[in-house]
């Protein structure tokens, strides 16, 4: 694997001028998940370039041995890789750090496991609050649940492959997320596009479905924060984290050329704010009568779909 990706990655309220993305493919747990940990990788690559036409150029993909050793996912290359991005994005644009490998947790450290000394979450903490744009962080490993708290920040998406240090067995999680960007399944709105809220809740219904047909015990969980304050939540679950996560895209989608006319903007201010409506509703679903519940959201999801392919195809 090499470098990667580059362009927009914001929510659909604004444009960002560039989107960048950082794949860290660590140590894994053991060589079988190493080859589906490549796999995966290469998966999330391809999605993003393929099918979200990002171009190749503003992202570096670390990866175990053997590979160069500029490209090696090591604490030297991981923290050269992360002053390079502080010192290229701009507020406005937007980092996506993704990993994919082996965590562990000794009840004090939470760690990421690269080639050489590991990176605790306090030091990937400082590391991205200089980062003057948006962040999406996504540990897809083993016992990542303290990352949770320890990265969350406000205007940040922090995703955890597991919600307790406890659970420490390689994951699944990051195989389904890496899917939710090639196909349609995972757009839930059928806008056209996929959100890292989609992509979130996707990865965790196809996580527990694989479990199911497995006939084991699920072993991870994952979770959401994007309100800053470390809680999370579970897909589908009630609470304040997902409104962010949901209005975040990896595509190119809302370029300035588009918002300059005034049609189109009108549109997507529009489906700004029908997007914020459909998240204030979750969160008063415990309130609400379960019909009134459900007639409201197909009211506010239809015309968030009618409002969104006018958008793409505003003739």
């Amino acid at each position: 694997m090499a470098l990667v990706a580059s362009g927009a990655l914001l929510p659909s309220g604004g444009v960002a001028a560039e989107r960048y993305a950082l794949v860290v493919r660590g140590v894994a747990g053991s060589p079988a998940h190493a080859e589906r940990q490549a796999a995966w990788g290469a998966s999330l690559v391809e999605a993003l370039v393929a099918r979200l036409e990002v171009p190749a150029a503003h992202v570096r993909v670390l990866q175990p041995e053997p590979a160069p050793a500029d490209t090696l996912a090591t604490a030297a290359n991981l923290r050269s890789a992360l002053g390079d991005l502080r010192g290229r994005i701009r507020p406005g644009d937007l980092l996506l750090v993704v990993l994919l490998g082996h965590g562990t947790f000794d009840g004090v450290d939470a760690k990421f496991n690269l080639v050489g000394p590991d990176v605790e979450a306090a030091e990937w903490r400082a590391l991205l609050d200089g980062v003057p744009g948006r962040v999406v962080f996504v540990n897809t490993t083993s016992a990542s649940a303290p990352f949770l708290a320890r990265l969350a920040a406000p205007g940040r998406v922090v995703i955890t492959a597991t919600d307790s240090p406890a659970q420490r067995f390689d994951t699944v999680f990051p195989e389904f997320f890496a899917e939710a960007f090639g196909g349609e399944e995972s757009d839930l709105d059928k806008d056209g596009r996929v959100s890292i809220g989609e992509a979130f809740a996707h990865a965790s219904r196809r996580t527990r479905r694989w479990y199911e047909q497995q006939g084991r015990l699920p072993t991870e969980r994952a979770v959401l924060d994007d309100t800053g304050d470390g809680m999370g939540k579970e897909a589908g679950a009630i609470g304040p984290d997902g409104a962010l996560a949901a209005r975040v895209f990896l595509d190119g989608g809302d370029q300035p050329a588009l918002r300059r006319d005034p049609a189109v903007s009108e549109l997507i201010a529009r489906r700004d704010v029908l997007e914020s409506a459909v998240e204030d509703l979750k969160r008063k679903r415990a309130f609400m009568p379960a019909a009134d519940y459900a007639r409201e959201l197909e009211r506010l999801l239809v015309d968030l779909a009618r409002t969104s392919r006018r958008i793409r195809s505003p003739s």
